[in-house]
C-alpha cells in the first residue's frame, strides 16, 4: 500500500519548536507514514530539531513550498531567477538535513496569480534551474515533485498534461509530476483521465476535498481518482491536506484564501482522512481487478 501522510497544517500554522513536536507526534499517533512540512520560507525551519522530532517519534517527512514572485524562476528577469534558485538551494539543504525524501510543490514559477500568459523564455528559465536543482537531489536521494495547480496560483502548470511536459524538458529521472485533487476537480477534463495522462511521471500525490474540508464532504470523485490510481499501479506517497481558518498559517492562508472555518478539531479530521484513503486505496484496487476480470 502507499505510504500515507498529512499536511502540517492539519495540526499548526507554523514551525516553532513547540508547533514542531505538536505537529509530528500528533501525525506519529494516528500512524501516517510520514509528515509534509511547509517551507515558504526555509530560513524558519530549525532542522537540527526537526530531525531530532522525527527521529524521536519513528516518523519521515517530505517538504513542501512555493516561489514568491520575486523568486519566479518563469520570470524573464535574470536577477529574479538567480533569487528563486537561490531559494530553492535553500529548501533542498533543508530537505536533505532532515532526511526528507521528497520536495515538492509549485517550485517552477511564483506561487500567486498572474495577469499574463506564461512565455517561452520564462518555461526554459524554469526547466533550466530545476535540472539544476534536480542533479544536486541525486545526490541525496530526493525526488523532485513539480505539482500542478490551479489557474489562481500559477500560469505554468494547471493540468497533469502540462506537467508531464514539463518533467520531459527539464529531462532529470528524479522529477515527477504532483498531482493534487482539489486543483484537478478546477482544471481537469476528468480526474481518472488526468491520472492515467500521468502514468510513470506521477511521483507524488495530494488528496483533499473540492472545498478543502473533510473527505468525502465535497464535490471530488474520489472512487474515480483511486480507481485510477490503482489502475497505473501508483505506488508513491499520498498525502492529505486541508485548511481551516481554525488554524492559521498567514503567508499561506492569505495566498489561498483561507477564510471559512471548515473544521476545528485537527485529530479528528486526520483520523477520519487516514481512514478515508486507506479504505479508497483499498476500493480501487478491487474495482481495477474488476475491471480486469470483465475485460
Amino acid at each position: 500500500m502507499n505510504k500515507l501522510g498529512v499536511h502540517a497544517l492539519v495540526w499548526v500554522g507554523g514551525w516553532s519548536h513547540k508547533e514542531c513536536e505538536t505537529a509530528v507526534s500528533k501525525s506519529a499517533e494516528l500512524g501516517f507514514d510520514y509528515i509534509e512540512i511547509p517551507a515558504l520560507d526555509p530560513s524558519s525551519v530549525d532542522t537540527k530539531h526537526t530531525l531530532k522530532q522525527l527521529e524521536k517519534y519513528e516518523i519521515g517527512a517530505t517538504v513542501s513550498l512555493g516561489l514568491p514572485l520575486d523568486c519566479d524562476i518563469s520570470s524573464e528577469d535574470p536577477e529574479v531567477v538567480a533569487r528563486g534558485e537561490a531559494m530553492l538551494n535553500d529548501a533542498l539543504r533543508l530537505t536533505g538535513e532532515i532526511g526528507a525524501t521528497h520536495m515538492c510543490g509549485i517550485l517552477y514559477s511564483g506561487f500567486a496569480k498572474y495577469m499574463q500568459p506564461k512565455t517561452e523564455r520564462g518555461v526554459q528559465n524554469s526547466a533550466e534551474v530545476l535540472f539544476r536543482i534536480a542533479e544536486k537531489a541525486k545526490l541525496e536521494n530526493i525526488a523532485i515533485g513539480l505539482e500542478v495547480v490551479n489557474r489562481y496560483e500559477t500560469n505554468l502548470l494547471n493540468t497533469g498534461a502540462e506537467g508531464v511536459e514539463m518533467v520531459k524538458r527539464v529531462g532529470s529521472d528524479n522529477v515527477y509530476v504532483h498531482l493534487d485533487s482539489y486543483h484537478m476537480h478546477i482544471e481537469e477534463s476528468g480526474l481518472g483521465n488526468a491520472i492515467r495522462g500521468c502514468a510513470d511521471h506521477l511521483g507524488y500525490f495530494h488528496i483533499g476535498e473540492s472545498h478543502r474540508g473533510y473527505l468525502g464532504s465535497g464535490n471530488i470523485d474520489f472512487q474515480d481518482i483511486f480507481s485510477a490510481l490503482a489502475e497505473i499501479a501508483y505506488s508513491g506517497p499520498i498525502t492529505f491536506e486541508s485548511f481551516s481558518s481554525a488554524v492559521v498559517a498567514p503567508q499561506l492562508s492569505n495566498i489561498l484564501g483561507i477564510w471559512r472555518n471548515l473544521w476545528e478539531d485537527s485529530e479528528d479530521l486526520a483520523r477520519h482522512a487516514k481512514t478515508y484513503m486507506e479504505e479508497q486505496i483499498k476500493a480501487g484496487i478491487e474495482t481495477h481487478r474488476d475491471n480486469r476480470f470483465r475485460a
